[in-house]
């Protein structure tokens, strides 16, 4: 009899600690070595809420959309007031509906939407699921749950919680309503109110080249450069600008190439996306 509460103690352990190898595959999937994160994971016993989440966001990395969900509805079952695994949820339900077929799409999206509603509900503020649900309230049409109206109610609620948040917030949704110099004025505030994060200087100078104002957003890229040359993120934002503009294409070459050089994280675009439009450009 005490062998078997002994058992039950260590099986209750085994299911609730975290098990060395949760650390390992955390440390890949931070490197983006998504599939040797998930080798690690996969062959564990017992997989908790915190493992079905990286392997969810594994599978979603290597653009395995179904599996990531599946994975992560388990996960939830288990955990449904994680907001952060909530999110992840909603990202995976998103990418399924946008690689959908016209049947199973909008039910897609609108899981995407409740799972980024509940993750702002459970975190009002998480960046990512703020910015998630904005883009979906600017995107989807009304009857699944989208609306200019509901963007400008959220970005109201982004600046009280973020000045800098909440301008670039204002301005998406501006640039959406067209108003392409309410537009600019908000990027700029965002970016003199957060002087060192260099993602407010490339959303300017991409927003000001997308208007044909190369030489003003040549400059904020040299900017964003020089507050943080070995950015990942300024080089492709830059190279990714050139080849949309079909203008100094070696350049272009030259960034992506060094992007492909340095050490990515899962905050990066994928490498794959950097590699294809190397294929583009013939390289």
């Amino acid at each position: 009899m005490r062998k078997l509460f002994l058992s039950v103690i260590l099986l209750a352990i085994g299911l609730t600690a975290s098990p060395p190898e949760l650390a390992r595959a955390h440390n890949f999937y931070q490197r983006t070595e998504y599939k040797e994160s998930l080798a690690l994971l996969q062959g564990l016993p017992h997989k908790d809420a915190a493992i079905l989440q990286l392997i969810g966001q594994d599978w979603f990395m290597l653009g395995e959309y179904k599996r990531a969900s599946e994975a992560l509805e388990k996960a939830v079952a288990m955990d449904p007031n994680n907001a952060r695994l909530v999110y992840w949820l909603g990202k995976a339900y998103g990418r399924r509906a946008e690689t959908a077929n016209l049947f199973a799409a909008p039910g897609l999206a609108s899981k995407a939407r409740q799972m980024f509603e509940k993750s702002v509900a459970l975190d009002p503020s998480d960046k990512d699921a703020l910015g998630d649900l904005l883009d979906y309230y600017l995107e989807a049409p009304g009857f699944l749950g989208g609306g200019m109206h509901k963007a400008e109610a959220l970005a109201e609620t982004i600046l009280k919680q973020d000045q800098a948040e909440g301008h670039y917030a204002e301005g998406v949704v501006a640039d959406k309503k067209k108003e392409y110099d309410a537009a600019e004025q908000q990027f700029r505030r965002a970016a003199e109110l957060a002087p060192r994060q260099v993602g407010r200087v490339l959303v300017l100078a991409r927003y000001l080249a997308n208007h044909g104002r190369v030489k003003e957003s040549d400059a904020l890229f040299e900017q964003a450069a020089r507050m943080a040359p070995n950015n990942p993120k300024v080089m492709f934002d830059r190279a990714l600008t050139y080849i949309h503009e079909k203008r100094d294409l070696d350049v272009a070459r030259k960034l992506l190439e060094r992007y492909l050089q340095s050490p990515l994280t899962p905050e990066d675009p994928p490498r794959q996306r950097a590699e294809a439009l190397l294929e583009k450009l013939g390289a």
